[in-house]
């Protein structure tokens, strides 16, 4: 069982920057693959970013183009979503998983966050 909860969404101009937060808890945490997905209302679950937990390997989806960068802190089993040059398009609820991975569907994580809203303005 792994706990994940979400904290540092709200509202930014565009060309701004926001940094989202996972605080993650349960056991065996290395064997999980740990994810961003975002989602907007009448769309599915969007992939951003997942990393290894074991390894730290990390793989980006194309949109994010070098803007976000996925982080972590080993000590504080803290996940991170460090997201800049943010443009109105990227406004959707982002939520961290943890699962077996290591692809892009959201239906290959089984642990969620409860989801932070991020809203970007033009």
């Amino acid at each position: 069982q792994v706990q994940l909860v979400e904290s540092g969404g709200g509202l930014v101009q565009a060309g701004g920057s926001l940094r989202l937060s996972c605080a993650v808890s349960g056991r065996a945490l290395s064997m999980y693959t740990m994810a961003w997905f975002r989602q907007v209302p009448g769309k599915e679950r969007e992939f951003v970013a997942t990393m290894n937990w074991e390894n730290g390997e990390l793989y980006y989806a194309d949109f994010v183009k070098g803007r976000f960068i996925f982080s972590r802190d080993n000590a504080k089993n803290t996940m991170y979503l460090q997201m800049n040059s943010l443009q109105p398009e990227d406004t959707a609820v982002y939520y961290c998983a943890a699962g077996g991975g290591p692809g892009v569907r959201a239906s290959e994580y089984d642990y969620w966050g409860q989801g932070t809203q991020v809203t970007v303005s033009s």
